[in-house]
């Protein structure tokens, strides 16, 4: 019924692989997205696409998409979505979104506003390795740009599990956001957030928004809570602004992070664990989404943290996924979803 297709750019733009996917799988959905990597079983590869073809035996699986330029903003977006999917019945939504002109946590507060309670939500914002120029979506047809599309699961008895760890260490000191709309940054502390945060930066500064990736912010509300993980998508010099995949809003705290390699492998593997909790033995199949910061730090050792998850979940397992600008989950059960930055997320299917 389902045919995952992750690629690069270069790649899902060439009609004629899309062409023999459709000729190999004529009545599954395709659906997919381009990205900063693809992950096949325990390897990690650039430049390449990776299919992965799914059948339920007790499942049934629906899609739907839009265009930004259809709606009003992330929010309509994710509300438009969620009613094009029928509730009686529906367990799971999976949602691929374009990753650089959607507002991911708006969008998750969209669909979660319009599903009907219970049912669970996960995904990731599409790619384009490090160059944040175009991203985009594939739904059954052309690859697009500013698409945002959703696959529904349907049926009793299917089970889902669902994970999303970090593992940054964060540093200097915390900062209090006194100034942004959305998921625009202006001020922390009342000065100016891009010149703090190139303070901070250094030489790095130069490379932005990419070099960003290696310094994501910790985000903390002013009720304590602790928050999640935001990375820099744009950088506007004019307005002294940086644009974040998701909100930063305004009165809460931010502090810098920065890497720990063996602590992101650490954070797969526990993602992997909490994964793993609701069902009652290794899933078929796992769609792992990771973003590209992780990958940018952890370089040669990149496969590690996907051999981590190989670990916890087993060989039986099938595992499929992306590199991404942006990861939708909730922590773990009983949580709501959320957008993450710099988290490895993993959602895992079965059948009883």
């Amino acid at each position: 019924q389902l045919a995952l297709v992750f690629g690069s750019r270069e790649d899902l733009k060439n009609r004629e692989p899309l062409e023999e996917i459709r000729r190999l799988y004529p009545s599954a959905h395709l659906f997919g997205c381009t990205t900063a990597g693809e992950i096949c079983s325990t390897e990690v590869t650039d430049d390449s696409i990776v299919v992965t073809a799914v059948r339920f035996d007790h499942t049934c699986v629906v899609s739907a998409a839009i265009h930004v330029d259809e709606v009003e903003g992330s929010y309509q977006a994710g509300q438009r979505l969620a009613g094009a999917l029928d509730a009686a019945g529906l367990r799971h939504v999976f949602v691929l979104s374009d990753g650089l002109r959607i507002n991911g946590s708006d969008l998750v507060r969209g669909l979660s506003s319009a599903l009907p309670p219970g049912v669970t939500v996960t995904g990731g914002l599409s790619a384009d390795g490090a160059r944040f120029e175009e991203t985009l979506v594939l739904r059954d047809g052309v690859p697009s740009g500013g698409a945002i599309a959703v696959l529904g699961l349907y049926g009793d008895r299917l089970r889902v599990g669902f994970g999303s760890l970090g593992g940054w260490d964060p540093f200097g000191p915390e900062r209090l956001i006194t100034r942004s709309k959305g998921n625009v940054l202006y001020e922390m502390d009342g000065r100016s957030a891009l010149e703090l945060y190139k303070t901070y930066l250094g030489e790095h500064a130069a490379g932005l928004p990419a070099t960003g990736l290696f310094f994501p912010l910790s985000l903390r509300s002013a009720s304590g809570e602790t928050g999640v993980v935001r990375t820099i998508l744009s950088v506007d010099e004019r307005e002294h602004s940086m644009t974040f995949a998701g909100d930063v809003p305004q009165g809460s705290y931010a502090r810098l992070m920065k890497a720990n390699a063996d602590r992101l492998i650490d954070g797969a593997v526990g993602a992997a664990r909490t994964s793993f909790e609701p069902l009652a033995s290794s899933p078929d199949l796992a769609i792992l989404i990771s973003c590209v910061g992780r990958k940018l730090v952890l370089k040669q050792r990149i496969e590690e943290e996907v051999e981590g998850v190989r670990d916890v979940l087993g060989w039986r397992t099938a595992l499929t996924g992306f590199y991404s600008y942006g990861e939708l989950s909730p922590f773990g059960p009983q949580t709501r979803c959320e957008l993450h930055n710099q988290t490895m997320t993993i959602t895992t299917f079965s059948e009883v």
